[in-house]
């Protein structure tokens, strides 16, 4: 497949590492213009420089900016001039026992994994309708159709963010703009290396560890290993461009077949 993103602005949120940053890198790959988003100038900083360094000839700029916050997810727009291509992919996770979760954490999770794609969605909408072209696409999860009993809070909310994608898809019918979501495997990032420590013996070296975490807790996967962020990025990339332009209100796994069904 020939995928050019050639004169497209791309923003990428939470992209400093893991899934966000080999999105960002697959997106300026195939011609898009990046913008890099985190909290912090020194990861965003570092982020572009390792994608300038990766990608030859890349277009990237970074906004550092709090997304979870309304003055956050406004100046990223604002300074990166709008998108074209709107990847939600900024999110939180972690193992919590369901009966210690608080009504804050509750809303930690809303406010970070739906209400950031939300106000980024609102934002954005509206110029790539009137420019008949646009793609948002919103990383959701295998824990949204299948709620791991370690982590309600973040399944749940996952599965609030599918509802988004296919509601904002339908604001959007007709208008030349998509709107799906990926809904990832476990996947090898360093969030998630701290994650399957929190599950299995400290002592176990890496990849000991997580044959033993996928043997007990997430034994259902056919793939039999985490997913590299690479693989979730070129879903992503095919999404994003002229391609997919039949794909809309979607929910495409990308889940290793952790998922025991036919369809989400």
């Amino acid at each position: 497949m020939n995928i050019d993103l050639g004169g497209r602005t791309a923003i990428v949120t939470g992209s400093t590492g893991g899934i966000g940053y080999a999105i960002a890198q697959g997106l300026a790959e195939a011609g898009a213009r990046v913008v890099v988003n985190g909290r912090s100038t020194g990861s965003v900083d570092s982020a572009c420089e390792r994608l300038r360094s990766a990608v030859q000839g890349a277009d990237v700029m970074g906004v550092a900016a709090d997304v979870t916050t309304e003055n956050g997810a406004e100046r990223i727009v604002a300074e990166s001039g709008g998108a074209d291509i709107l990847v939600n992919n900024l999110g939180i996770f972690g193992a919590e026992e369901p009966l210690s979760i608080t009504d804050d954490e509750w809303r930690r999770y809303f406010d970070v994994n739906v209400l950031s794609a939300v106000r980024l969605t609102r934002l954005v909408l509206p110029r790539m309708i009137d420019h008949g072209w646009g793609r948002v696409l919103n990383i959701a999860s295998d824990s949204a159709i299948v709620t791991p009993a370690e982590m309600i809070h973040y399944g749940v909310s996952k599965t609030a963010l599918l509802g988004v994608s296919r509601g904002f898809a339908k604001a959007a019918a007709g208008t030349g703009v998509t709107v799906n979501s990926v809904i990832a495997g476990p996947t090898h990032t360093g969030g998630v290396e701290d994650f399957v420590y929190q599950l299995v013996d400290l002592s176990l070296p890496w990849e000991e560890a997580q044959r033993e975490f996928m043997r007990i807790h997430r034994p259902q996967s056919l793939l039999q290993r985490l997913i590299e962020p690479e693989e979730i990025a070129n879903m992503v990339v095919y999404l994003s461009s002229p391609l997919a332009s039949a794909t809309t209100g979607g929910a495409l796994r990308v889940d290793g077949g952790y998922v025991d069904s036919i369809l989400p």
